[in-house]
């Protein structure tokens, strides 16, 4: 029979989890909302509640013998070792935390037998996802990168997850394409997080607005002259009816990421890149540009098999790559 294995996706706002079989994909799904308000120790609780739960109604059917584990991305600094949980965003309270020990603990009074727990950086388990399962099955090197409210990233070397000595490896969000920009991310200037994270990209919009407020007017009226509620999809909307100032904002979000490409590629001679996250969903909108970009700024000796690709797991990518995790 195929194995199967239990794939969770911790978020700030949510706690998505699934059973997957390694053949199959995923079988059964389950979202909630995160309880942040009760600190590690008790989204700990509410995890084993879930895993058990999950777990229970998928040895009915499935071969508990045939069950690898539960594989688990979590955003924050993950130590894969140790497994331990630093400083996750948007999640109050923590700090270092030992959530695989505590987890396995918690399972232990839920669950027949003890259980092994596998735990990946939320980006990364999505990058293996899309390695095992998705847009990048047939790519040896990639990085993948999502566009969201920042820019998270993961790097597939050889097939394999490349995390770096200390774990932080392919956070490409931070990289610095313009160090004398006045966009300021943690602190940093000009990274590219801190130039095109959901937020930062509607800001350019409304500078583009402020600067032209007749060039605006489309975007006005999609936001019902409200600038505060405007959104990317908005943007994204605007540029595809042939709004000039809605494609400069998508010339600069693409070249701004080409950049960041350009140098993955010069560093680590990496030329395939998967884009995902919900900010993409402009596709070409941002796709072109990046790929001008690139070219432009990278040697030609460097052009041969350059490719960008859309993610192709969507939401789910980061449970099915924390399930593969089990399987490998």
């Amino acid at each position: 029979m195929s194995q199967w294995a239990i794939g969770i996706d911790l978020g700030g706002t949510a706690v998505k989890a699934a059973i997957v079989s390694r053949k199959k994909g995923i079988l059964k799904n389950r979202t909630v909302p995160t309880d942040t308000a009760s600190g590690p120790e008790g989204i700990v609780s509410q995890l084993a509640v879930m895993i058990a739960s999950l777990y229970t109604e998928a040895s009915a059917e499935l071969s508990r013998q045939d069950f690898s584990g539960i594989g688990f991305g979590a955003p924050g600094a993950v130590d894969i070792e140790a497994g331990t949980l630093s400083y996750p965003p948007n999640l109050p309270g923590w700090t270092t935390f030992p959530l695989r020990s505590e987890l396995e603990r918690a399972l232990l009074a839920k669950l027949p037998k003890s259980v092994p727990v596998v735990i990946e950086n939320d980006a990364n388990a999505a990058a293996y996802g899309e390695a095992v399962y998705g847009a990048g099955r047939n790519f040896r090197d990639f990085l993948m990168v999502t566009l969201g409210t920042g820019v998270g990233g993961g790097i597939v070397l050889n097939r394999k997850l490349y995390r770096g000595p200390n774990g932080t490896a392919g956070e490409i969000g931070f990289m610095i394409v313009d160090f004398q920009s006045p966009a300021v991310h943690a602190g940093i200037h000009g990274t590219i997080e801190g130039m095109i994270g959901k937020e930062r990209i509607v800001e350019y919009a409304c500078g583009l607005i402020r600067d032209n407020p007749e060039a605006g007017s489309l975007l006005a009226s999609l936001c019902g002259q409200d600038f505060s509620s405007l959104s990317p999809r908005h943007i994204e909307q605007a540029a595809k009816m042939g709004d000039q100032l809605s494609l400069a904002v998508w010339n600069h979000v693409g070249a701004i990421l080409g950049t960041g490409f350009a140098c993955v590629t010069s560093l680590m001679d990496i030329r395939k890149f998967v884009i995902g996250g919900g900010i993409s969903a402009a596709g070409t909108l941002i796709f072109e540009p990046a790929y001008r970009q690139l070219l432009r700024s990278t040697l030609p000796s460097m052009h041969d098999g350059l490719e960008l690709v859309p993610a192709e797991l969507g939401n789910s990518a980061g449970i099915y790559g924390a399930a593969a995790l089990c399987f490998s």
